[in-house]
């Protein structure tokens, strides 16, 4: 503990940036033990990620914004979550109507490229979130163990968002390596976040209700507009226990994780 106290913020942020990130690549490894023609697995995979989402947007970005822009106040909270939450939505919405026009995008790929998307900009403020908290901590030991819990607590929340990025790209006839690999993307961008987040944290503490509005409405623009689609079309009643077992794994984890 002491020689981690002795490293630099930013390292110190680095360093548990790293470990979230891990999380997220273990969590897309899965992929690797599922078949492509197991369709009623990955059918309730999809439905799984899809409530993992829709809890995430909700407990991990939407409540920790209105905790930190309700301190400005009802009128100003209210603003900052409504513009935030469209302005992200709108941003899936736009995108999909941009990559729909590449051909490289075209069907499963374009699902799988804002999959990538939203669970990268929700995975942005949570790094923004280990980087404040590590570089507020001005040498307290009793504040490193909070930090490191928070880190902790993200990491362990990141695993099943591995999983609902690379599984829905599996079920689509992605290969398991690239599946893998567009999974795991996905959470390396919490590393410069945190880097970012533990050397400007007064800077980044003003934006981070923005940034986890806006993560939340894109994650909700992606799970009406992929995830629920084509899982529901398969399997209404498999997509459903998924959505519903998705939701509260990470509705438990969120609050039990603090």
């Amino acid at each position: 503990m002491e020689h981690f106290l002795a490293l630099p913020v930013w390292a110190q942020a680095l360093t548990a940036t790293l470990f979230t990130y891990l999380m997220t690549a273990a969590g897309a490894s899965l992929v690797f033990f599922t078949k492509r023609g197991g369709k009623k697995f990955l059918t309730a995979a999809s439905g799984l990620a899809a409530g993992i989402m829709i809890a995430a947007s909700f407990f991990s970005l939407l409540l920790p914004a209105l905790e930190q822009a309700g301190a400005s106040g009802r009128a100003s909270a209210a603003l900052v979550l409504t513009v935030g939450f469209l302005a992200g939505g709108a941003f899936i919405m736009l995108s999909d109507v941009l990559l729909s026009r590449m051909a490289v995008f075209k069907g499963r790929n374009k699902g799988g490229a804002l999959m990538c998307a939203a669970m990268t900009l929700h995975n942005i403020p949570e790094g923004f979130a280990v980087g404040v908290a590590f570089g507020s901590l001005a040498g307290a030991q009793g504040a490193l163990v909070s930090a490191v819990m928070l880190a902790v607590g993200i990491g362990i929340q990141n695993f099943p968002e591995g999983l609902c990025v690379a599984m829905p790209l599996r079920r689509g006839g992605m290969r398991a390596g690239r599946a893998f690999f567009v999974g795991q993307a996905s959470g390396f961008a919490e590393v410069p976040a945190g880097v970012l987040g533990a050397l400007a944290v007064g800077f980044v503490s003003a934006l981070l209700p923005w940034a986890l509005a806006f993560s939340a409405g894109a994650m909700i623009a992606v799970v009406c507009s992929e995830l629920i689609p084509e899982s529901f079309s398969e399997n209404k009643f498999l997509a459903s226990l998924g959505v519903v077992a998705g939701f509260t794994l990470m509705m438990f984890l969120d609050i039990f994780l603090g």
